[in-house]
């Protein structure tokens, strides 16, 4: 009979063991993030993916708060991040070490996120405000605009949600 596992059996890494392992070479970065709520998951869903770091820019809030700890369940102790008030700035440095820079947003031209190409050298993806989205002026840096395509009358995704997709989708392309 089939059964869900309890903790114990999903045999998970320690902090101090996760820590030290290897990342996949993904970037997320924040671009004016409002919801503390969605700064948590972004935390935890980029623990589950085993990413890189996370840059928090603008008026994205910032560890430690009470709000963002209740979605990241100690994620904001495992995944790396670091707080830039200028989201150009942040994507011209990794456009400068070599990560390919993509706006996750709709756009006159995009990617669709199914034929996105994923470099094995490394990616940043950057998501924005749940108003506004990715700036213009951080959108004519990026190298790339990818969008996810959807088949409803809603016009966007929770920016949490999209980040989480977008994380499977580019996950999965880079290592399985």
């Amino acid at each position: 009979m089939n059964r869900k596992l309890k903790l114990d059996e999903l045999k998970r890494d320690s902090l101090e063991v996760f820590k030290s392992k290897s990342k996949n070479p993904i970037i997320v970065v924040l671009d004016n993030i409002r919801s503390l709520n969605n700064v948590g998951s972004f935390f935890r869903t980029g623990d589950a993916f085993n990413i890189e770091k996370i840059y928090l820019c603008g008026i994205t809030a910032q560890p430690p708060n009470r709000e963002i700890r209740k979605t990241a369940l100690g994620a904001t102790e495992s995944v790396d991040w670091e707080y830039v008030e200028d989201t150009v700035i942040v994507v011209n440095l990794l456009k400068e070490k070599g990560y390919k820079t993509c706006a996750i947003e709709q756009a006159v031209e995009t990617v669709q996120l199914q034929d996105l190409n994923v470099p094995e050298n490394g990616i940043a993806l950057i998501f924005g405000n749940e108003v506004d989205g990715v700036q213009d002026k951080v959108i004519a840096v990026c190298d790339e605009v990818v969008e996810i395509p959807q088949f409803g009358t809603k016009h966007s995704l929770n920016v949490s949600v999209c980040g989480g997709a977008v994380l499977w989708e580019v996950t999965r392309k880079m290592v399985l």
